[in-house]
């Protein structure tokens, strides 16, 4: 099972979803309070060219270069459609995790530390609103999208029957050397059930195993089950799993396909796991232009010794929603002034989603919420919808989470 016991402050800035599911987690000790806080934003500088991720070893970790989706985007000339495009891809994928998690709970229903870091950029430059790596597969550089809330690595491949437009070109197993089916009659082909919520396709007249993936949004990956070489900082991975997808449509912007690192066994923590023990953490990157951040794999938190403080709580299971991590949520306040809804607190999970953008929250949290913003704010002018290619002033207020330890 895989685990994430590095995490950094940034990391709030990833989608904080809030779900109405019950768990058994034992917390004991006092709260700790996180803080997080609105800045104005600022207008992007526009960037023609985009070069790939980079990589590299230190003390025998990986560390992947990581950007956001705004770097190399250009400068946006109406603020308002960027605002509602963000939220429209990001409805999609809030669909698709609720998906997933139907299915999850309607299936539970019927019954050595060495260290690597990855650079993580923004994924602008591939269309897509999330956080991309660059890896190299079967010998060829494909730039992926980190998805905590995914397990299966896929890729676009030749021949391909459907493809989206990408920014590398499509993985092409005829040329690697290393590259192998996965059979129909494998344990590997019969545990996609756990990892993608649908059984391995097999026919009498194609002995491979096939996998389909629907992100439940109209997204969606269908191709073979497949077996390479992964390269992370030269450190290989001989017999990597992972997707050749040769029909794929969705929201997936440029990128070649995504790197799964939930907790199933096929996804890329669990399988490296021998290697970097099932750890990984991540810095995220800004939208400045020399912005970014990265992707570690392995337990040695030294290489964060420059960013204090650093700030550790368990994660939570859930039998039901095993493949997803979990936070243990108590509380909210805005201003100094905490939400009261103990029904929710402290009795349901948050799950982190690298590739969701916005945080959500339940109807009755998000409502007290808005409610308390919106009277904390009652003295400032609301804007009105423009044209406007600049946006508004925002003044600064500050939103604190707390959480309790969990074992």
């Amino acid at each position: 099972m895989a685990e994430a016991t590095a995490f950094l402050p940034s990391m709030l800035m990833l989608i904080l979803l809030l779900f109405s599911i019950v768990d058994e987690a034992r917390c004991y000790g006092d709260k700790e309070v996180l803080s997080i806080q609105v800045f104005q934003l600022k207008e992007l500088k526009h960037f023609t060219k985009c070069h790939p991720q980079k990589s590299r070893k230190n003390n025998g970790a990986i560390i992947f270069e990581m950007k956001h989706w705004d770097y190399c985007h250009g400068q946006f000339k109406n603020w308002d459609e960027k605002v509602e495009n963000r939220l429209a891809f990001d409805e999609s994928r809030a669909k698709s995790l609720q998906l997933h998690i139907r299915n999850a709970v309607d299936s539970a229903k019927i019954e050595v530390e060495n260290n690597t870091q990855i650079p993580l950029t923004s994924g602008i430059k591939l269309q897509t609103l999330n956080y991309i790596v660059t890896v190299q597969l079967g010998g060829r550089k494909m730039t992926v999208i980190v998805d905590t809330g995914s397990d299966l690595t896929w890729v676009q491949c030749t021949p391909c029957v459907f493809c989206y437009d990408q920014q590398d070109p499509l993985f092409n197993p005829s040329l690697s050397r290393s590259y192998q089916s996965i059979l129909c009659n494998s344990s590997t082909c019969q545990s996609l059930q756990f990892a993608t919520g649908y059984s391995g396709i097999c026919s009498t007249n194609q002995p491979a195993c096939n996998y389909v993936v629907n992100y439940g949004d109209g997204s969606y990956t269908r191709g073979e089950l497949a077996r390479d070489q992964l390269n992370l900082s030269s450190t290989l991975v001989e017999g990597f799993i992972f997707g050749c997808g040769r029909s794929n449509e969705g929201l997936f912007g440029g990128a070649s396909g995504i790197m799964g690192l939930g907790r199933n066994q096929l996804s890329l923590t669990s399988q490296l796991s021998p290697i970097f023990g099932g750890v990984f953490s991540y810095c995220l990157p800004s939208t400045d232009a020399d912005g970014s951040g990265s992707l570690m794999l392995g337990s040695d938190s030294s290489l964060y010794k420059n960013f204090t403080p650093i700030i550790y709580t368990n994660l939570i299971t859930n039998p039901q929603l095993s493949n997803f991590y979990i936070l243990n949520l108590t509380g909210i306040s805005i201003g100094g002034v905490a939400l009261e809804d103990p029904a929710v607190f402290g009795k349901n999970g948050i799950l982190i989603d690298s590739g969701t953008v916005i945080s959500r929250l339940v109807p009755s949290v998000y409502n007290a919420m808005k409610t308390e913003f919106l009277k904390q704010f009652s003295g400032y002018p609301q804007r009105r919808r423009s044209q406007s290619s600049t946006p508004a002033s925002t003044s600064q207020i500050t939103v604190k989470w707390t959480y309790q330890h969990c074992n």
